[in-house]
């Protein structure tokens, strides 16, 4: 990493996280890309945010409390710094440059052919700076018939299966995950592959381009579990995980309520049988004798525990079972993970004062480190609040830099406002 980024890492208070010095420009919007870089954003990286004069989609998700500050926004992109630029201007093309030339790592999901329409493309980018790592979010491999096609959340929990798993494990009609499971799954990936080219570069000194695709990705993690028989050819006999795709596999009701219970080990059934009463089960079931026959009679196993748990309250059996050491929590909502005692304890949930929000309820790095720890040093940023800032530090002359972020206001975007 050269001096000018280490001296940035100093100026912005990243000189005691783990990835200070290390700056990225990200020109990703939504969930996927904001997830991975917010992850290097609080382990140091400096993150310039590149946005058009519209600005990520998710500014406008509500509820909000100012334009272009909507919640999901906030929870994506603290740490971050904005950048306002309208690619389709040359002179912005050109400060872009200057920027990339002076930075570690280009993370972007707009496709490699739409930039090199505007003049940007990795060798060109790359000859000015060789260390340069271009990270590609792609929803589908380059290599292959779909490459270019629109992707989605709801279209790859479709083409990975999960809908129909849903169905198969008990839902009546196929429904997808109610979260944004693919866009924060390859958002990992992405930051995983990413420090791994920082870390291939600083043996090597070459930087690289990276294709990263939402499909195969998201195909690996959500078929692993269910290879089952296709593991072997010939097969071995269907796909699926038995003991994941039973319908009875889901939180038990109480007399009050409902429960989530792992009776999964050896230990695990020996343990419950003793705390229901029935002390020689174990022995006399050959059902729950070995994991393998427990997998191969897992719906019948867990209709029986689903009987079993009726008979008690939620409190009950939780005491119960942290008596007999079997793994069981209480059945949470959004409304209550918010309340919970362990995370209150850990301080996951945090008030902050947001520069224009007001108070904001913040989730904090999850991890705890002894040294060089995430912190959370700068608030999610307002549309083109640092664009003079720094485009000055990349050397851009002082006199476009006014007209870029003069034309930029005439058209209502790059408002300087905080320090910019």
């Amino acid at each position: 990493m050269s001096a000018a980024l280490e001296n940035s890492a100093t100026t912005h208070g990243l000189h005691a996280s783990a990835l200070a010095g290390l700056r990225i420009l990200d020109m990703t919007n939504v969930v996927m890309g904001p997830y991975a870089t917010q992850i290097l954003a609080d382990y140091g990286a400096d993150v310039v945010k590149i946005e058009s004069p519209s600005g990520d989609t998710t500014r406008q998700i509500p509820p909000m409390r100012h334009a272009d500050m909507g919640c999901l926004f906030l929870h994506l992109n603290r740490n971050k710094r904005s950048v306002v630029l309208d690619l389709k201007v040359p002179e912005c093309v050109e400060a872009f440059v200057a920027m990339a030339s002076q930075s570690d790592v280009l993370i972007c999901n707009v496709r490699p052919a739409a930039l090199a329409r505007l003049g940007i493309t990795y060798e060109d980018l790359s000859a000015r700076n060789p260390r340069l790592i271009w990270i590609s979010l792609v929803g589908f491999g380059s290599d292959g018939p779909y490459a270019g096609r629109p992707a989605y959340e709801d279209l790859l929990q479709g083409l990975t299966g999960m809908p129909a798993m849903l169905v198969q494990a008990g839902s009546e009609q196929p429904h997808y995950v109610p979260l944004s499971f693919n866009d924060r799954v390859v958002g990992l990936h992405a930051a995983i592959a990413l420090l791994s080219a920082v870390h291939w570069r600083e043996r090597s000194g070459r930087g690289q381009f990276i294709e990263v695709p939402m499909f195969e990705t998201m195909t690996q993690f959500t078929i692993g579990d269910h290879m089952g028989g296709q593991t072997f050819e010939p097969p071995e006999g269907p796909m699926g995980y038995q003991r994941t795709l039973t319908k009875e596999r889901r939180p038990y009701a109480t007399l009050d309520g409902f429960i989530c219970l792992v009776v999964y080990t050896d230990k695990h059934w020996r343990s419950f049988f003793e705390a229901i009463g029935q002390p020689q089960r174990f022995d006399t079931d050959e059902r729950v004798q070995s994991l393998r026959s427990r997998t191969t009679h897992a719906g019948a196993l867990y209709a029986e525990l689903a009987e079993i748990m009726r008979t008690r309250s939620t409190a009950d059996w939780l005491e119960l079972m942290n008596r007999a050491d079997i793994p069981a929590a209480p059945m949470l909502t959004l409304d209550s993970v918010v309340t919970d005692p362990h995370l209150e304890a850990v301080g996951m949930f945090q008030l902050v004062e947001h520069p224009t929000e007001g108070v904001v309820r913040q989730l904090r790095p999850p991890t705890q480190w002894s040294e060089s720890p995430p912190t959370v040093r700068l608030p999610a940023p307002s549309l083109g609040q640092h664009t003079a800032e720094v485009l000055r530090e990349a050397g851009v002359d002082p006199a476009q830099i006014d007209q870029i972020v003069a034309r930029l206001a005439q058209r209502g975007a790059a408002k300087p406002r905080h320090g910019s």
